[in-house]
């Protein structure tokens, strides 16, 4: 079953590609090789100038699925985050400029795959978190790299050890979020951006974006190394099945350090 979908934007120049796993989009290893080889073929094609990445369901992710079933970030079940993660550093890789489509809540790695994108269009109602400490686990998707990249170390240092959930008004306010838009138009107005960036030289663009990326992806690439190999110890102990059992019955967790 594909979980990427192709859709005619309107627009000359332009592509829309929609996260189709919902209501929540929970990411895994087979929806991002969809998602990486989809950004590949539209490298390749001297038309598409930009890309939307969008979502439907209630959530544009709302974390990730590193067992390939439907269970989020934080299940409690045994995992491997590397076959997931090499997939989604692929997405780093990519020549054509994207506009994320952020709807709704963008969670863990959900936010990795929001910030992934070179602009966020956003609404007041998206939830944003970086969940992962209060989960008991080092963040993961490159968020390490990316997010103080694009907020500072000083709000991405907060995002990360309260693993708070906030609104499309403060992401906006701290730089996660680049626009804010009515619920209703997030869609429509992450197409007029990619709109305008396509009016531009596309040799131009890729060129400068290339500049203004030089060395990002293998700097995500190796800061994710670290973090998965961190995961890897983390998602044996006590204190992250006591960080999914708190979530699970919505409480305060109770960390005890092992």
């Amino acid at each position: 079953m594909s979980h990427i979908a192709s859709i005619e934007s309107g627009h000359a120049h332009v592509a829309l590609l929609e996260i189709r796993r919902g209501p929540f989009n929970y990411v895994n290893e087979a929806l991002l090789r969809e998602l990486a080889d989809a950004l590949d073929r539209l490298d390749a094609d001297p038309d598409c100038r930009a890309v939307v990445l969008a979502a439907e369901g209630r959530a544009f992710s709302a974390g990730a699925d590193f067992n390939g079933g439907d269970d989020a970030e934080g299940d409690g079940t045994s995992r491997d985050p590397g076959p997931l993660y090499a997939q989604a550093m692929r997405l780093f890789r990519c020549a054509k400029p994207i506009v994320a489509a952020v709807h709704g809540a963008a969670v863990g790695a959900g936010l990795g795959l929001a910030v992934a994108a070179d602009f966020r269009v956003s609404c007041a109602e998206a939830r944003f978190s970086a969940n992962f400490n209060r989960l008991g686990f080092h963040p993961g998707f490159g968020l390490s790299a990316t997010l103080p990249r694009l907020v500072g170390a000083q709000q991405a240092g907060l995002l990360f050890f309260t693993g708070r959930r906030i609104g499309g008004e403060e992401a906006l306010r701290i730089g996660l979020v680049d626009l804010l838009v009515p619920a209703d138009e997030v869609r429509a107005s992450a197409l007029a951006l990619a709109v305008e960036i396509a009016l531009s030289a596309p040799l131009a663009v890729e060129a400068t974006r290339a500049t203004l990326r030089r060395g990002l992806a293998d700097a995500v690439t190796e800061a994710n190394r670290h973090e998965r190999d961190v995961q890897r110890v983390q998602f044996a102990t006590d204190d992250f099945k006591e960080g999914v059992r708190a979530m699970a019955e919505r409480r305060a967790p109770q960390f005890q350090r092992r």
